[in-house]
């Protein structure tokens, strides 16, 4: 029982660290996730030529890049996480030119850069890969974009590289994550022309110079949806403060399927303790406004508590499902079906074990079912929570978990 305050947004503060490099004026970045991730993308650009004050205890972050040195992105920092792709469209508008690798990440399927570099070849991108993505966009220039798939990264890379970019830009079939929509209004804050023509389509009018702003970074609609997934699973009383419903009703109808109580008011999720057993589902990840596949992993945890078979379609990604290994490892009564279903029986007594994560969210999801877990768990691979999660373990000790962090 208790309060958790919910961090900036993971997946917004990435692109915005990104849009800060196309203006020379100093831009102010709030509510800043004190996660591994910003820091690799602070080292990035201060390896570029920018100025940055990051006061972690403020969650602010201040970037001033009228000093960039090149357009030429690290190797080894680029290669930590896929996000460092992003830095591609913004350098792009700013120098007309970028080199870079093929980015790290997590290892959940096959994440091809394709659907990036062909929009941007729609803009008059010319691209060479010997290796590194070198990009030249000497003839940068507005164009009719059809996304050969929504994905996120390249809607904003897209969108990064066309703000500064001369004449009209269309952007077909884009993504409408939250975190695309909250890069759109950073961007018209700082002057750019972009506006949406309606879902799944936006335009852009290139304009020649964008200015600094402040700008708060949006709840992490993510870190929600774990945690309101932990206090259902833990059967605990949490008051998770500091969300913006707009962006979360598919978490809301998805907590009613399963019979979790809750209430919401203002900014805060409160999360109730049981009236009755929760309910085993069926879900596919889809497309936002759906439940993203990010959502789905730590679902999967509370359907273990869950009465009856639940069904998890992960639509997208094929090696996504590899956190239902590791709570088979602590006795959930779960099966791989292939590459993109799961079946989970429940409910099932979880027992102590040793287990990995591999990613973020299966980070996440093994947390919540260590602590709803008989006995001791022991959970390596750690670096990926963080990389997603603020302090996790703190802010759960803080909710009266047992966690000590031992490497």
């Amino acid at each position: 029982m208790g309060d958790i305050e919910t961090r900036g947004s993971k997946n917004t503060i990435l692109p915005a660290i990104a849009a800060a490099l196309l203006t020379e004026e100093p831009v102010i970045l709030e509510n800043v996730p004190g996660i591994s991730d910003v820091a690799v993308m602070v080292d990035i650009i201060k390896k570029l030529g920018a100025t940055v004050l990051w006061e972690k205890s403020q969650h602010r972050l201040t970037i001033e890049a009228k000093e960039l040195k090149n357009a030429d992105i690290d190797e080894n920092l680029a290669r930590k996480f896929r996000g460092s792709v992003l830095f591609a469209g913004a350098l792009l508008g700013r120098f007309r030119k970028v080199t870079f690798p093929y980015p790290g990440g997590d290892v959940i399927g096959a994440r091809p850069l394709t659907t990036h570099l062909a929009a941007l070849e729609s803009l008059g991108v010319r691209i060479q890969d010997n290796g590194r993505v070198a990009l030249d966009g000497a003839n940068l220039a507005g164009g009719v974009v059809l996304m050969e798939e929504p994905s996120v990264t390249a809607t904003e890379n897209t969108i990064l590289a066309a703000v500064l970019a001369p004449g009209k830009t269309e952007i077909r079939l884009a993504a409408c994550e939250p975190h695309v929509q909250e890069i759109v209004r950073m961007l018209q804050k700082m002057g750019a022309r972009v506006q949406w023509k309606n879902f799944g389509s936006l335009e852009i009018e290139g304009v020649s110079i964008l200015r600094g702003v402040r700008y708060r970074i949006n709840p992490d609609e993510l870190e929600i949806s774990s945690f309101a997934a932990l206090a259902a699973a833990t059967k605990s009383e949490i008051t998770i403060r500091g969300i913006a419903a707009e962006y979360l009703d598919a978490v809301f109808l998805q907590l009613n399927k399963m019979g979790v109580a809750f209430k919401l008011y203002d900014d805060v999720l409160a999360i109730l303790k049981p009236k009755k057993q929760y309910q085993g589902f069926r879900v596919q990840s889809g497309l936002y406004p759906k439940l993203v596949t990010d959502h789905l992993p730590p679902f999967a945890a509370l359907a273990t508590q869950a009465n009856g078979p639940s069904l998890i379609h992960e639509w997208m990604y094929e090696g996504r499902l590899r956190y239902v290994e590791e709570l088979q490892k602590m006795g959930a009564d779960a099966k791989i079906l292939d590459p993109h279903r799961a079946l989970i029986n429940g409910p099932t007594p979880l027992h102590g074990s040793r287990i990995a994560s591999v990613d973020i969210r299966t980070g996440m999801t093994l947390v919540i079912a260590a602590l709803i877990a008989e006995g001791e768990t022991v959970i390596s691979g750690v670096d990926h929570i963080d990389r997603g999660y603020e302090k996790l373990d703190e802010r759960l000790c803080a909710l009266g978990a047992s966690i000590e962090r031992v490497a």
